[in-house]
């Protein structure tokens, strides 16, 4: 029945609630009243869902509130006592804000507050209005600030996808040098200090290299707070780049990100082509991808690494460093800014046939309250695209990264067998032709590449 009451046992939920939202009590509410009355002026604070519902504003129901967020939609029964029940949950919330919060945050984990009153609609309105529609009925000469206080940054919260002022197209598209943000996978720095959550219980020795298993966003409850599409020439050259040498290597992600859409574009790979340990040339080599990133109008959109012969899963280090990229990442925008994670594993005999395992992968960040923590590494679902096409930048990094390897010690010795039947050559070639445009004459191409690998040898 509509306005049906809560369950026996529900979640009351209070995280997130902004003071001046917070639902009063009962008492107070009754309090207020009392020692006022209809003529004295409430505050802000003091024009609650219990309000609006004793004054017959809004009524109790099952589905009557809502909350669009970045291409999700929440909903919720209005209960009696002007709390909020969580339709698909039956967790209960004690405000708007609270519940706004709560929903946001699933969506975007940077999210700070949830700004309830304007996020929030019941019938499809904004819960803001009927508080104004309240004020101008029953305290029509009352300082309308006491209502839009502290709602001017709530206006258009929940319209970031609807109804934002857009940026002329001008402006939109004047090119700006794209830059790392302080994101350098060469040099940046590695903390290894901080507590490790319960659920790395493998981690208790803080080994570096501790490998730590995936989680999906729905076992923490949280949904993926962007899509991801990845271009097939990306997997081509960063699986290219992972199976010439024995040693870990490193690379960024050009793209785009689109805000109305949620849509990270990841368009081109950018091998680093130096050592790890090689601080010098890292500036050098830095400089170099961000002129390549300026050139083709793309901006920087995440990293790969590869395990060479280890399983292509996060190890604590690599959470450390991600959560940092992304920090770095989002620091530079405005708004949130996703930064994606990509492990590329080779040569790990655990792999399913001869095919490289490739590994996208985020953090979700710790709990606010302990900053210091691991935060939790989860798979992120992307859709592949295949190219039609190996355009030449491509068959150049990959003639480039032929060269730089050249006389490496640590070089792939390609005419080995990977197995009984299936030499190290023929294995890279295979993991290859699952990115590949499937036209003969690329396939040409390739084994011209090929063939310079082999005259290395």
């Amino acid at each position: 029945p509509s306005g049906s009451e809560p369950p026996s046992s529900p979640q009351v939920v209070e995280e997130g609630a902004d003071e001046e939202d917070e639902e009063l009590s009962g008492a107070e509410d009754a309090d207020l009243r009392a020692s006022s009355g209809r003529g004295s002026l409430l505050t802000r604070r003091g024009i609650t869902l219990r309000v609006l519902l004793k004054d017959g504003l809004v009524e109790p129901g099952d589905g009557v509130l809502s909350i669009h967020y970045l291409g999700k939609k929440f909903v919720g029964d209005l209960l009696n006592d002007g709390k909020i029940r969580w339709v698909e949950t039956g967790q209960i919330f004690n405000s708007p804000s609270a519940w706004a919060t709560h929903c946001k945050r699933l969506v975007n984990p940077a999210k700070k507050s949830g700004c309830g009153w304007a996020s929030v609609r019941y019938r499809g309105q904004k819960l803001v209005q009927y508080k104004t529609t309240w004020l101008h009925k029953y305290q029509p000469s009352a300082d309308m600030s006491l209502v839009s206080e502290g709602e001017d940054d709530e206006m258009g919260d929940d319209d970031e996808e609807e109804g934002k002022t857009a940026m002329p197209v001008e402006d939109k598209n004047k090119k700006s040098k794209p830059e790392l943000h302080g994101m350098s996978i060469l040099t940046g720095p590695k903390r290894l200090s901080g507590s490790v959550p319960e659920c790395f219980c493998a981690c208790l020795d803080r080994d570096p290299h501790t490998l730590i298993e995936l989680s999906a966003f729905s076992a923490i409850n949280r949904f993926q707070p962007f899509n991801v599409a990845v271009s097939s020439n990306v997997l081509l050259l960063m699986d290219f780049h992972c199976h010439l040498t024995t040693s870990e290597v490193v690379g960024y992600l050009g793209g785009r990100w689109d805000t109305n859409t949620q849509l990270l574009t990841v368009l081109r790979a950018f091998p680093c082509r130096t050592r790890l340990a090689d601080k010098d040339a890292a500036p050098a080599v830095e400089e170099e991808i961000c002129q390549n990133l300026f050139m083709r109008g793309l901006s920087l959109v995440g990293w790969y690494h590869s395990h060479p012969r280890g399983a292509a899963l996060p190890t604590l280090q690599d959470i450390d460093s991600q959560m940092d990229h992304q920090l770095r990442l989002q620091g530079s925008s405005n708004g949130f800014q996703p930064c994606l994670g990509i492990i590329c594993g080779p040569y790990y005999q655990g792999n399913q046939g001869v095919a490289s395992t490739i590994t996208p992968f985020w953090v979700v960040p710790p709990p606010e309250q302990r900053p210091n923590d691991y935060g939790i590494p989860v798979a992120v679902e992307v859709t592949y695209v295949q190219d039609h096409f190996l355009t030449t930048d491509v068959l150049n990094e990959m003639m480039l990264l032929v060269e730089f390897y050249r006389s490496a010690p640590d070089l792939v010795q390609f005419s080995q067998m990977w197995s009984p039947n299936t030499s190290i050559l023929d294995k890279i070639k295979a993991s290859l032709s699952g990115h590949a445009p499937k036209d003969q004459a690329y396939a040409q191409i390739l084994e011209h590449v090929y063939n310079q690998l082999c005259n290395t040898q």
